[in-house]
C-alpha cells in the first residue's frame, strides 16, 4: 500500500445508510475517526433524514437526496468552521441517520385495572390493550429531547418509554368519558379519536407524531363478567317459567349422566320428583286467571309417558312413579 492509498483510506468519500433492521429508528454512521473528504457523496434515501453534528452540535440537516459535501450544501457547518470559499481540506463531523417512516403496531396496555364509575355496576375495574403507530416528525427535536447521541436506537426502546406515557392518559380519558362498560366495545373508535390529540400534545415535545391510536380489547373482573353473562341469558328469555324449566332440565341431564354417584343420585331423585311436579303444574297452568280447566285424556297419558321415561333413566324411584301414576289415573 502506497502513501497515497493510505491517505485516501483515511478519508470518507461515501456516506449512506441501507437499513438492515426495520426496527432501527436512529443510526450513527461508523466513521471510525476518519476524516470526511471535502466533496464526499452523501445519499439520504426516502423516509430518512441525516443530521451532521459538529463538536456535539447539530450543524446541518439533510432531507432525501444526493449531496456533495461542500460549502454550497453545508452552509451552517461552513459558517461554524469559518471556511473561506474554495477551502478544500477534510473535516470531521458525526453523521446520524434517522428513519422518518411510520412504525406501526406498537403495543400498549394498562398494567393495573382502571377503576371507573358505571351506572349499572356502580364501580368496576377495567383493563385495556391496544396498538398505536408513530413516526419521527422533527428529527432535530427527537435527537435533542429523546434519542441523545447513542450510536443506535431501536423502536423497542421508544415503545417501552411511550408505554408509560400512553397508559395513564388512556386511564384519565376513560374515566372522564363516563361510558358504561356495557357500551365500551361500541365506543372503541370514539375513544381512540378522543385520546389521540391528548397524547399528541405529550409527544410533540419529543418531535414524535402519533399517527394512529387503537383500542383492541377490554376486560372486566371475572365476577363482573359472570354476572353480565347471567343478565344476558335472562334478557334472552321472555318467559321466566321457561327459563326455570330449562335450568332444571339441564340439572336433570347432568345428574342422569352420573347415576352411580351418591350425590348425583340424591340430586337426580330430588330433581326428578321436582320435574314431575313441574310437568303436572305446567299442565294445570292458566286455570287461575280464568276458569279451572281439567286435563284431557291425551295430556294425562302424555304425562305418564314422560314419567315413565324418567323412571327408566333412574331419575324417579318406583315409589315416586307409582304415587304420581295413581294421581294421574284418578283424573281419567
Amino acid at each position: 500500500m502506497g502513501l497515497f492509498d493510505f491517505i485516501r483510506g483515511e478519508f470518507v468519500e461515501v456516506i449512506d445508510w441501507v437499513e438492515q433492521d426495520r426496527n432501527t429508528v436512529m443510526w450513527k454512521f461508523p466513521d471510525k475517526d476518519a476524516n470526511i473528504k471535502y466533496g464526499a457523496k452523501l445519499t439520504v434515501r426516502e423516509s430518512q433524514t441525516a443530521l451532521f453534528l459538529d463538536e456535539g452540535r447539530i450543524a446541518d440537516v439533510f432531507e432525501p437526496g444526493l449531496f456533495d459535501l461542500d460549502t454550497q450544501n453545508m452552509p451552517v457547518l461552513t459558517t461554524l468552521r469559518n471556511w473561506d470559499k474554495g477551502f478544500k481540506s477534510p473535516f470531521k463531523a458525526d453523521v446520524y441517520f434517522l428513519s422518518t417512516r411510520i412504525f406501526p403496531d406498537l403495543k400498549w396496555g394498562t398494567p393495573n385495572p382502571v377503576m371507573m364509575r358505571d351506572p349499572e355496576f356502580k364501580q368496576v375495574r377495567v383493563k385495556a390493550f391496544g396498538v398505536y403507530s408513530v413516526r419521527v416528525k422533527n428529527p432535530e427535536m427527537f435527537m435533542r429531547e429523546f434519542a441523545g447521541t447513542a450510536s443506535i436506537l431501536r423502536i423497542q426502546e421508544l415503545e417501552e418509554t411511550l408505554r408509560d406515557l400512553v397508559s395513564p392518559k388512556f386511564a384519565e380519558t376513560l374515566v372522564e368519558s363516563s361510558i358504561s362498560v356495557m357500551d365500551l366495545v361500541g365506543k372503541y373508535s370514539e375513544l381512540g379519536d378522543t385520546i389521540l390529540p391528548i397524547l399528541q400534545v405529550e409527544l410533540d415535545r419529543y418531535g414524535i407524531e402519533l399517527v394512529k391510536f387503537q383500542i383492541s380489547s377490554t376486560s372486566l373482573p371475572k365476577e363482573v363478567e359472570e354476572f353480565y353473562d347471567k343478565m344476558t341469558n335472562m334478557n334472552m328469555v321472555d318467559d321466566m317459567q321457561k327459563f326455570t324449566n330449562f335450568q332444571q332440565a339441564n340439572a336433570i341431564e347432568k345428574a342422569a349422566e352420573n347415576p352411580g354417584g351418591g350425590a348425583g343420585e340424591g340430586i337426580g331423585m330430588g330433581m326428578g320428583f321436582g320435574m314431575a311436579q313441574m310437568m303436572m303444574n305446567q299442565k294445570q297452568q292458566g286455570g287461575d286467571q280464568t276458569s279451572s280447566k281439567a286435563q284431557t285424556r291425551e295430556e294425562v297419558l302424555s304425562t305418564l309417558k314422560e314419567l315413565g321415561s324418567l323412571k327408566e333413566s333412574g331419575i324417579l324411584t318406583d315409589e315416586e312413579f307409582e304415587t304420581k301414576k295413581k294421581e294421574l289415573l284418578a283424573r281419567l
